[in-house]
């Protein structure tokens, strides 16, 4: 038999060929020759991660106490990948997307970037995984014991191994698990480290098969012989526990932290899961394939009172195969040390993002500038939670007494993270899911799991009095952790897991129900139910309120200063901004969030960008608003993704309608004012002047005449005015009717300037291009007319040039017949030219007596026309374009 220090040499051998192969991994992939590290294979593999000690030694001591129920641990997973890879593409696509770091990162990221609710997941998931790691540390010390032989098995010679196994594992996570500060970057030494760990289990596993079958039983035939013969054969199925510990399984592969750091975290390419769906199925298949032959003749040849977990061990053993017996250990430390190496890795992340950062934040008063690099303090908070962790577990096992079934303590862990199955589906699937129903529900859910089941572990008298046992908490029959409301008969497990979760998504849909969703719940509502349909980001960030040097130097703190340097140059290149910093725009802010998200977590991300931005300041009217329109975007148009570069300028275009409606607003008062102007000085004229024909006697024929013809003129002033507001109305409205005729463009241009010419003083020389062609038209030709017409007299009366002209000139396009109106006057003034067709403006009105309606009324009669009218910018003069589409424009005849 091979010695303990024998054993100890070749896990040391096996340790550094682990370091070797992620030493060179990584290696590889800085060198940007790991691709073949991000092959489906190696990400399948890394999902194995869910094999740990349970199932290598625990499946088989599961399979020799209660039959074949330990399928229930392979089933729950391969129904998950088989039959919902789908929803596992959405989380890992929200993953991504998000930059989630973790469970915690992910839940709290759905429900408004709620740290409050991380905190609660991060301390819920290290102490439902802490039963798991003391599950590993025991099964390393039981198999180290089996080869110690009688004399070795001594109690304080396993904890003292178990001790020495855990400060390994930590060393080894903390050299490859906390080198990247950007928690979302793939750890390849490790994810290689576990692929290899996968292999040897399985290798192993499959080997003490082999072994038993065709070497101990004599071949497949003998061997069913003695399955048929054996209790193990016998199909006895306990429904209740058939199906709970299916479902239980399916969530704790779901929900586990290890298992969301390898299927989430560590993917890089989601398309993986449609080779996983299968493959991993595959894998558990042959992880399983020989546990019932290794049980049952496990049970004819060792002595009774064996322990049945160590069965992988002790048979090999008994027929003097110590080679074998040696593989199968290292198949059985595989399985251990890659689930703890990956539990306290994620556990580790969270730790420092959700518990650690926040506090160490809110101790400084500088918050996101403080001086000195958060890198370290990240980085030191993340060493410093393994090796809590880790000792967490080992101090599990050690007062646990590290005496009970490896499957037992694994159905505990599984039924404390399953805790969070109802928040983590609900937020992926259902909108109306609220942070104050995830909080409850998982409080609620995790206080009846430690009632029922992790305190109760510790056996009566240890952590409950036996009068709790028997007669329930406070002496209330009702409250007995075995028996909780009373209800006695069911199987603890099922007792502990039905409650639990039942209680759990109860109080999780109702407190839902009840409450109502905070503006960036709704958001990332939205964005997580709908992320195939959009994969961005939307934030009430008021980007006015932040600077980039602040910007820089937060990023500076977190993410180093060659890695921020190079983000901002980045962001500057693409805002078309060189030799300085971007500006802090809506989008810009929110790239710069998920970058940060990776390294400290979302939620403490994004509060730390909430302070500098001043988030506070946004009204929860306005996120509500931001939020509806978000949220119609998201689920309706796809526009948005064709406009997307126009995020950029978001913040100038904001402000920029800023000042025009503030320019409006000064117009539509001068508007006001001037249209009671407008309408009393006709009405005091005529009415003046009324009086004065029916008070006067003996007025003369040339007065009468006089007064008459002032009052006529009044009416028509008068008319003119009420006439133009009528028109502008019923244009706007829709209400008006064209009434299409066919004519000649040219001759509708005579008409215009005569008219024009005819009703103004002020001499104004026109002349006229008409173009090569003649362009017959099919369209209203009055209301053309009308148009035409305010343009030359809007050119009769503005014009200040010394000899007013205006050129007319006719082009085709390809799409449209053009009429150009340029005279010579002083350009409008640029701050102008957004308001010279608004109904309120009034553009170098000199005289006064113009009311702001003309150009208004243009534009909205070449709006219903089809075509439409413009303003080109120039530095001499004012030219207007006025555009007729070539529908409307006939071929020449």
């Amino acid at each position: 038999m091979a010695s303990v220090n024998q054993l100890i040499a070749v896990s040391l051998g096996y340790v550094a060929f682990l370091f070797a192969i992620a030493f060179f991994a990584e290696r590889a992939a800085a060198r940007g020759r790991g691709g073949w590290l991000r092959s489906p294979l190696v990400y399948t593999l890394s999902l194995s991660i869910y094999c740990t000690a349970w199932t290598f030694y625990g499946a088989v001591g599961y399979a020799a106490r209660s039959g074949m129920e330990f399928v229930t641990i392979y089933l729950g997973p391969s129904l998950v990948m088989i039959g919902w890879w789908w929803a596992l593409r959405k989380l890992v696509r929200i993953g991504r997307v998000h930059r989630a770091t973790s469970v915690a990162d992910l839940i709290s990221a759905r429900y408004g970037k709620s740290n409050l609710l991380a905190i609660v997941v991060t301390v819920m998931a290290v102490i439902g995984v802490t039963p798991y790691i003391a599950l590993q540390l025991q099964s390393v010390t039981l198999s180290l014991s089996i080869f110690s032989g009688p004399e070795g098995a001594g109690s304080l010679n396993q904890f003292r191994a178990a001790f020495w196994v855990a400060f390994g594992l930590a060393i080894f996570t903390v050299l490859f698990g906390t080198r990247n500060l950007n928690a979302n970057e793939r750890h390849d030494g490790v994810v290689i480290a576990i692929a290899v760990e996968a292999v040897v289990k399985l290798v192993a596993l499959l080997a003490v098969g082999v072994f038993v079958v065709w070497g101990i039983a004599g071949g497949l035939g003998p061997m069913m012989d003695r399955i048929d013969t054996s209790p193990i054969g016998q199909w006895n199925m306990d429904r209740s526990r058939w199906v709970a510990l299916t479902a239980l399984s399916a969530a704790a592969f779901l929900a586990l932290p290890r298992m969301f750091q390898v299927m989430v975290v560590e993917n890089e390419d989601e398309r993986h899961l449609q080779i996983a769906s299968w493959a991993f199925p595959l894998y558990l298949m042959l992880m399983s394939l020989f546990v019932v032959p290794i049980a049952v003749i496990g049970l004819d040849l060792m002595p009774a009172g064996s322990n049945p977990d160590l069965f992988v061990l002790t048979v090999p053993l008994s027929e003097g195969r110590v080679g074998l017996a040696t593989l199968s250990f290292l198949g059985g430390f595989s399985s251990a040390t890659s689930m703890v190496i990956v539990a306290t890795l994620a556990l580790s992340t969270m730790m420092s993002n959700h518990v650690v950062m926040p506090v160490w934040l809110s101790a400084r008063a500088e918050g996101a500038q403080v001086s000195g690099d958060v890198r370290d303090v990240v980085i030191l908070a993340r060493r410093a939670s393994i090796l809590m962790i880790i000792g967490l577990g080992y101090l599990y096992y050690r007062f646990s007494g590290g005496g009970a079934a490896l499957a037992a303590i694994g159905l505990i862990s599984f039924a404390g993270v399953a805790q969070f199955l109802p928040a983590m589906l609900g937020g992926i699937f259902w909108r109306g899911a609220t942070r104050w129903g995830a909080l409850a529900g998982l409080v609620v859910g995790f206080t009846v799991w430690v009632y029922c089941s992790l305190l109760p572990s510790f056996g009566p008298g240890a952590v409950l009095s036996v009068a709790t046992f028997d007669n329930g908490l406070w002496g209330i029959g009702w409250l007995r952790p075995l028996a909780l409301f009373g209800i006695e008969g069911i199987d603890p497990t099922v007792h502990a897991v039905a409650w639990s979760l039942t209680l759990n998504t109860a109080v999780f849909l109702v407190v839902s129900l009840v409450t109502f969703p905070e503006p960036l719940e709704r958001l990332q509502g939205a964005q997580f139910v709908n992320v195939f349909d959009h994969s961005t980001q939307a934030r009430g960030w008021d980007a006015a309120l932040a600077t980039s040097e602040d910007l820089m130097i937060m990023t500076q703190r977190i993410l180093g200063a060659e890695e921020a340097q190079i983000l901002f140059r980045a962001e500057a290149r693409r805002q078309g901004v060189h030799g300085q910093l971007p500006e802090p725009t809506q989008a810009f802010l929110q790239h710069l969030e998920r970058e940060l998200a990776a390294s400290v977590g979302a939620a403490t991300a994004h509060a730390m960008i909430s302070q500098l931005v001043g988030g506070a300041s946004v009204s929860v009217q306005e996120l509500m608003a931001v939020a509806d329109e978000s949220a119609q975007i998201l689920e309706y148009s796809n526009r948005l993704e064709a406009k997307s570069d126009e995020l950029t300028r978001t913040a100038r275009q904001l402000r920029e309608a800023n000042q025009k409606l503030t320019a409006l607003s000064v117009q539509k008062d001068a508007f006001l004012s001037q249209i009671s102007h407008e309408l009393r000085t006709p009405m005091t004229s005529i009415r003046s002047f009324s009086e004065i024909l029916r008070d006067t006697e003996g007025l003369g024929e040339v007065e009468q005449t006089k007064y008459a013809s002032i009052i006529h003129g009044e009416a028509i002033r008068l008319t003119r005015l009420l006439d133009d507001l009528l028109d502008l109305s019923v244009l706007e409205n829709g209400q008006v009717s064209l009434n299409l005729d066919t004519g000649q463009l040219g001759d509708v241009l005579a008409q215009s300037i005569l008219t024009a010419q005819a009703g103004s003083a002020r001499h104004l020389e026109v002349v006229r291009h008409p173009g090569e062609d003649p362009v017959r038209l099919m369209t209203d030709l009055d209301r053309l007319n009308q148009v035409f017409i305010n343009l030359i007299t809007n050119a009769q009366k503005y014009c200040d040039a010394a000899v007013p002209r205006l050129e007319i000139d006719v082009r085709r396009t390809d799409t449209a017949v053009e009429v150009v109106f340029r005279d010579n006057g002083t350009p409008i003034a640029p701050e102008a030219r957004a308001l010279i067709f608004e109904k309120f403006a009034r553009i170098n009105d000199q005289d006064g007596s113009g009311a702001g309606l003309g150009l208004a009324i243009c534009r909205e009669i070449m709006t219903r026309l089809g075509g439409d009218i413009t303003l080109d910018p120039t530095l001499k003069g004012n030219v207007f374009v006025v555009r007729l589409p070539q529908l409307a424009a006939l071929a020449a005849q």
